[in-house]
């Protein structure tokens, strides 16, 4: 149904934690940072990834603000040559998905579903293959991605990514991991 990359392992980059990057993704390096989005790079085999944490974020139960604990929160896109994936996007919620119910992500007037996936990791989503570049597009011209999610408790939270510096961002992963 939709691009699936084996997420298992924890690792530290730099004061950015990303839980559940690739496995192959054992040594990664930030070579860049345009305003809110980062450039990583792993060699042997060569992955690139470009990563950004939201610049808001907030929690609502029954229609009232609530306070919950979250871990890590991205949105990244990957690219991955060996693999053939050259521009996965992927939003890690921080907290356990509810697996019926897809995300929303919003840019201006364009929303994409993201769908979450256990099997993988449940606390990432995807939107499938087909709409990857109507959403690299849509983030190409937005200023701002809102993501809607709901947690397996219940709980719904929305996060706001900046989309400053996503083009240069993406431009140099390509580079950088070009076949």
């Amino acid at each position: 149904m939709f691009k699936k990359i084996v997420l298992l392992t924890t690792l530290t980059m730099t004061g950015l934690t990303m839980t559940g990057l690739p496995l192959a993704a054992q040594e990664l390096a930030m070579v860049d940072s345009e305003t809110d989005w980062s450039v990583y790079v792993a060699d042997s085999p060569k992955e690139c990834f470009i990563i950004s944490k939201p610049t808001t974020w907030s929690a609502q139960r029954d229609g009232q603000a609530v306070t919950v604990r979250r871990g890590d929160i991205r949105f990244y896109i990957s690219i991955i040559p060996g693999e053939q994936i050259t521009n996965e996007p992927a939003f890690l919620a921080g907290y356990p998905l509810k697996q019926d119910v897809p995300l929303e992500i919003k840019i201006k007037d364009t929303t994409v579903a993201l769908y979450p996936n256990a099997e993988i990791n449940p606390e990432y989503a995807w939107p499938r293959p087909e709409d990857d570049s109507g959403l690299l597009a849509a983030m190409r011209g937005g200023a701002e991605a809102i993501i809607v999610g709901q947690s397996a408790r219940g709980t719904i939270t929305t996060d706001t990514f900046s989309l400053i510096g996503f083009t240069a961002a993406f431009e140099k992963a390509k580079e950088l991991c070009a076949p």
